[in-house]
């Protein structure tokens, strides 16, 4: 089955449009590799997580920011497809 990206945003942070952003950018990339993306607002002030399948890839206090989408999607990659080319943004 194929796994579901959840992105947990903090909506008092307004960081709505940036999880939206980085749903339309997986779905993109990974249309044959995704069965969906799932935006989830949190109710912990600040909290931004990228899980798949309940597994967290991603957490901006963890990580200490944001960062670029390339570097975001090559995660998502190496846990899902490690085999997908992921062309000018694959990291060399």
């Amino acid at each position: 089955m194929k796994p579901v990206v959840t992105i947990e945003y903090c909506p008092k942070c307004n960081w709505l449009l940036r999880a939206a952003y980085m749903a339309q950018e997986f779905l993109t990339t990974f249309v044959d590799e995704l069965y969906g993306v799932t935006l989830h607002p949190s109710e912990t002030a600040g909290h931004f997580s990228i899980s798949v399948a309940g597994e967290v890839i991603f957490d901006r206090k963890t990580h200490g920011g944001f960062p670029e989408i390339k570097e975001l999607k090559q995660v998502l990659r190496d846990k899902i497809s490690p085999e997908k080319n992921l062309g000018h943004s694959d990291k060399k």
